[in-house]
């Protein structure tokens, strides 16, 4: 895969909103569990690199990751219908951030995205510690999805 000429543009949004490639390959790396095909972080790293550039090449993952964005945005603002700003910045309750985020993991990866999202979910890892309720979900499922097909790839190397 070629990843020296333009960056996808969904990771120059994600610069612009202070999300690096190295981010989300950190992310992914804290909850590393070596798998034959992929032994060393060194590995997943660079397996990670190629994927994410594939998924953040998809313009469905764009929109999805957007819309978390946007979404997060005017919650902040309190422009969601029924969510004041008050509200949102303590505990929403809701339960919409989930699903995107598991939107985001079953269309990069399926079911094992999902699986995946959960650890996610749970620990909080790397970035996803430092975002809003919507946007941790929302990147959370990207690296849920993207770290689930790296496992699979490597898995499919091992064979």
């Amino acid at each position: 895969m070629n990843m020296n000429a333009e960056n996808p543009p969904l990771l120059d949004y994600l610069e612009k909103k202070g999300i690096k490639l190295e981010d989300l390959i950190s992310a992914a790396l804290e909850l590393f569990v070596p798998h034959p095909g992929i032994e060393t972080e060194k590995e997943a790293a660079e397996l990670l690199r190629e994927e994410f550039y594939e998924v953040l090449s998809d313009v469905n993952v764009s929109c999805l990751i957007v819309a978390c964005f946007r979404a997060q945005e005017d919650a902040e603002n309190g422009l969601i219908p029924g969510l004041s700003k008050e509200r949102f910045m303590g505990r929403p309750g809701l339960v919409a951030d989930e699903l995107l985020g598991l939107a985001i993991a079953n269309y990069i990866a399926g079911v094992k995205g999902v699986f995946e999202f959960t650890r996610f979910d749970q620990a909080k890892p790397g970035i996803l510690k430092k975002l809003g309720p919507l946007t941790n979900d929302a990147i959370g499922g990207l690296v849920a999805g993207v770290s689930s097909n790296m496992y699979t790839q490597a898995f499919r190397r091992a064979k």
